[in-house]
């Protein structure tokens, strides 16, 4: 086989097209994977719309890639033709500059970004630079392993990069893509969890998920009723409403931390008098680079966090994309190239 089928943007807003294209080779420090699974993310709508800075289309979008070594390019050491392999939205960095210096390669002034600096996972082969790349365990499958590398190491490695220590109590906002994995993850790092959501109808599986508590901000106020609890330590922002944060920031307790890992289209209105007098903080946190990948996926393996999923053949990638982006989706959307 010489050719492969990749879902293309081919210009801003349209409709994914399906086009057959060579196989690509791996040039220096690249490896070609086959594709095995790749999620769908909401991250992909700036280059499904062609906002992204730095975006040139076409362009075939998909940062959550489980796959297998297909070919290893020259100069690349610790990599065989086999080995199971993930990529998430970090896809490569320059080694060079201040940050990478440090060993801080996630903000990287020269970072690559999967499925916007050069083609992603929404197609059956693709290239990687081989700092992109994280093993998987074999005790994940492809598409269970596909969602870990954006939402999952996201959500995680706020978590456990936050102030809130085993016993703390850690309060999670929006259960959906991130949220679902978020409560998983904090009450299997030792956290009393609150689940907060608009609304009774996620209560019950708020608390299937490892949720101790329940908090329904359409019938109360989520910041009083945190503080009604002691004051959270950690609040974990995973839904993009911005009167939300408002209003979850005052259930801080001392010390307590505001974690945005979603990325809010508005501004947020934050009272100073409160950060200052609770020494509060807030706090954004981005994806993950390799190791931090193959961290949240052993952890997932070992602790049964599995993300909920649906899954959708490579052909059908414009129903999948529809089922994700109108938010019917419960939870995660993957491509499965087996299908």
């Amino acid at each position: 086989m010489t050719t492969m089928t990749a879902a293309v943007v081919q210009a801003a807003g349209e409709a994914f097209i399906l086009e057959q294209r060579p196989i690509p080779q791996p040039g220096e420090n690249q490896l070609r994977i086959k594709v095995q699974a790749c999620g769908v993310c909401f991250s992909d709508n700036v280059i499904k719309q062609g906002t992204m800075p730095g975006l040139a289309l076409p362009r075939v979008p998909g940062h959550e890639v489980a796959g297998i070594v297909d070919a290893v390019g020259p100069g690349v050491q610790g990599w065989a033709l086999g080995d199971r392999v993930g990529v998430g939205w970090h896809g490569g960095h320059c080694f060079h500059c201040d940050p990478c210096r440090e060993g801080d390669f996630v903000t990287c002034e020269n970072k690559q970004i999967c499925g916007v600096h050069y083609d992603g996972g929404y197609q059956e082969y693709m290239l990687a630079p081989a700092e992109a790349l994280a093993r998987i365990p074999n005790d994940l499958t492809d598409v269970e392993a596909a969602p870990l590398l954006c939402a999952g190491v996201t959500t995680y490695d706020a978590l456990r990069n936050s102030a809130a220590q085993a016993g703390d109590l850690v309060a999670v906002q929006g259960i959906g893509g991130l949220g679902h994995l978020a409560l998983q993850y904090a009450a299997k790092l030792g956290f009393k969890v609150v689940a907060i959501s608009n609304g009774e109808s996620k209560r019950e599986l708020a608390m299937s998920l490892g949720a101790s508590d329940y908090i329904d901000s359409s019938a109360e106020d989520a910041g009083a009723a945190l503080q009604q609890r002691g004051g959270a330590k950690v609040v974990v922002v995973t839904a993009p409403h911005a009167d939300a944060v408002t209003t979850l920031a005052d259930g801080l307790g001392r010390n307590g931390q505001l974690m945005l890992v979603a990325i809010l289209h508005d501004p947020i209105v934050i009272n100073s008098r409160l950060l200052i007098r609770k020494r509060a903080s807030i706090q954004g946190w981005p994806c993950g680079s390799a190791i931090d990948f193959e961290s949240t996926m052993k952890f997932s393996a070992e602790q049964a966090v599995k993300a909920h999923i649906e899954r959708y053949a490579l052909s059908d990638i414009n129903q999948a994309w529809e089922q994700m982006i109108s938010n019917k989706a419960r939870f995660r959307v993957v491509i499965d190239m087996t299908l």
